[in-house]
Order: structure tokens, then sequence, then C-alpha cells
């Protein structure tokens, strides 16, 4: 049977678990931080909760996050969820993203989740607010509206990329290597080294050719006996 790439999204996990994990890729919820978390379906888990259930604290935290750390995002990774979204709103929001941080030509394809008029972020009031505060200088123009204020801003919700490196070790691995696909799967063989090419491919979500070159690259330098 030939290998077929998984979906990246599954369910979200429970909320104990989830805040683990948000505070594993970096953001500072007051939780036991889990740094095995997946990284970018984090993300795209932590859009949904803030888009579709209007938890604001979270995309606040979220959107901080990827002003901070989103030169390390494996942004083709990131790409493959976010098409995977069913939420036309959190599909908005990743539109958004890509205008904002535009001159990361990376996240360019994530303009096209979106089409149509501009998401409202807030469920009333969006377009009172803007006119009254104008808008939040990262959305302007962009798929969400978002009224200045509305997202708090601060890099002390996050963690820093040094202190991210130093415990997240796909993160690492990425500021070492690169945020690709080659990184991800280093780092998955590190940490199993007896792992099969499949389930290396199926726990990366890359390509079953990307997993196995890697592997092969990696027994040039760790030979098994």
């Amino acid at each position: 049977m030939s290998y077929k790439r998984p979906a990246l999204l599954s369910a979200r996990p429970d909320d104990i678990n989830f805040t683990r994990a948000m505070a594993g890729v970096g953001m500072n919820f007051a939780s036991e931080a889990d740094y095995s978390a997946d990284i970018e379906v984090t993300l795209l888990h932590a859009s949904l909760l803030g888009m579709e259930e209007h938890d604001l604290r979270v995309l606040s935290v979220l959107s901080t996050w990827l002003g901070v750390h989103h030169r390390h995002l494996n942004v083709d990774r990131l790409i493959r969820g976010a098409r995977e979204l069913t939420s036309q709103r959190a599909r908005g929001y990743w539109a958004a993203v890509a205008t904002w941080l535009t001159q990361d030509r990376r996240f360019h394809r994530l303009l096209s989740l979106h089409e149509g008029a501009p998401v409202e972020l807030l469920q009333v009031g969006s377009a009172f607010q803007i006119t009254r505060h104008g808008e939040d200088e990262r959305f302007k123009g962009s798929a969400l509206l978002v009224p200045k204020g509305a997202l708090r801003d601060r890099v002390v919700d996050v963690l820093t990329p040094v202190t991210l490196a130093q415990r997240h070790p796909v993160y690492r691995g990425r500021v070492l290597m690169g945020p690709s696909w080659r990184a991800d799967v280093w780092v998955a063989l590190e940490q199993n080294p007896n792992v099969s090419v499949s389930e290396l491919a199926r726990r990366v979500g890359c390509s079953f050719a990307t997993a196995w070159q890697v592997a092969q690259d990696y027994s040039v330098l760790y030979p098994t006996s």
C-alpha cells in the first residue's frame, strides 16, 4: 500500500492539555508546559479557540507569538494545516496574518484562505470601535477587522526565542537548521533513531521521500552497528 500523508489537524485536546501545549510552544499561560507540543497544530487550534469561541485573550497571545516567532515557523506545514480548517473565521485570521507579515513571503499563500468582505473580530460593534479608536496596525487592510486595543500586544506574554530554543527541541532544531521539514525530521530521529521511515513521516506530517532522505543522511553521521 502506498504511503498517504495524514491530515495534520485532529480534535483539540481537553482544556488542561491544550493549555499545557500553548505554554509549551512559548505562550505564558499559568500552566505546566508540554515542550513536546506540536507548534503549528497548537497555533491553529489557538486560532480556532480565539475566532470561533471569541477567546480574545488566547488570540492576543497567539498574535504576539507570531510577531515574535514567525521566522521559526515551518510555514509549509502551517499552510497545510490552515487549509484543513473549516472555520471561515479562523481562515480569515490566517489570511490577515499573511497581510500583516507580508515581508515574509512564505506566508503569501495564506491569503487565498479568505475571499469576500473582511471578518469582524468582535461579535458586535467592530465598525463602531474602529471609527472611535482606529484599527490595529498589524491587521489594517487585511481580511480581519480588528479595533485598536481589542487584541493586547505585550511581548512579556510569550517566551523569547532564546528561552524557547532552550526548552522546545523542534524549535531549537529549526534555529539550527532553518524552519523546514528536514529540521523537523532530524529532531524526530534524534528522539527515536529506530523509528521506521513511514512512521517518521507520519509523526512529522511530511512526505515519505523527505523522511527517507533525511533518514539516509542521519545514518551517515550515526550509522547503526
